[in-house]
Parts: C-alpha cells; structure tokens; sequence
C-alpha cells in the first residue's frame, strides 16, 4: 500500500487500479489479481473443466512467471473491468447453463472481493473435457 496526503479518485496506471479510500493512501489491485480472481471462480463452477491453461498458469502469471496464455484477460478502466475467459466444459453439461452460472460467479467474485464493477464477462468455449481429464 503507498501512502500519500490526499485521497485519490479511482484511476488506472500500467496494469493496476487505484481505489479511492476515505482515509488517507491509496489501494492498489494489479490487473493479474482480478484475473486470477476470475480464473479460481470460474473453475468453482460445476460443469466447468479448467480455464485454458488452468489455474497454475494463472497462480504463476500472478506471482510474477509469465505463460503464453492463461486463458483470462481483464482490462480495467477506472472502475470498469471487462473479462475475457477461455474455459473447457466437462462432457454432459448445458453449455449455456454453465456459462451463465460462469458470468454470475466471476462477476459476483471480482465486485465483492475489489468493489469494482464489472461490465461484461465474455467467454469462450474451447474443448469438451471427459470425466478424469485433467491434463492441460
């Protein structure tokens, strides 16, 4: 957390989000947090397989290793995030179904954990996963 003496409204400097506070300092969320925020909702989900890349990639990308692709972006302007998710869905689901419960979760997940407010959740269907797959 950096302090200083004024109070900040919510802005975006270079992949984090400054929140204001009502005292004074600044909260500073990295871009790569509300990604893995989304990534570990989305696979809480029942019916959904992994995010592309699962969520190890997302865990590495979050600590600082960087994958080719893990399967969530986020882009976060002001208070506004937009989120892109690639997931697999387990054999035998409603697509629709799942990603709707998706969209509900993570957005739900991202607004409460960083008071953010999420404008669209857009996701992307990329395999069938069959019972005891768990390769990535």
């Amino acid at each position: 957390m950096v302090f200083q003496e004024e109070s900040m409204a919510n802005e975006k400097n270079d992949n984090h989000t400054v929140l204001n506070t009502d005292i004074q300092g600044e909260v500073k969320i990295a871009d790569d947090v509300v990604a893995a925020i989304a990534a570990i909702a989305a696979e809480e989900v029942e019916g959904v397989g992994k995010t592309a890349g699962g969520i190890g990639r997302t865990l590495m990308a979050y600590v600082g290793v960087k994958t080719k692709d893990s399967g969530v972006r986020v882009e976060v302007v002001g208070d506004i995030v937009h989120v892109d998710l690639t997931i697999t869905v387990r054999y035998g689901y409603s697509i629709p179904t799942v990603s709707g419960k998706v969209q509900e979760k993570v957005k739900g997940a991202i607004e409460n954990m960083t008071g953010l407010n999420v404008s669209d959740i857009n996701i992307r269907i990329s395999g069938i996963e069959m019972n005891g797959d768990s390769e990535e």
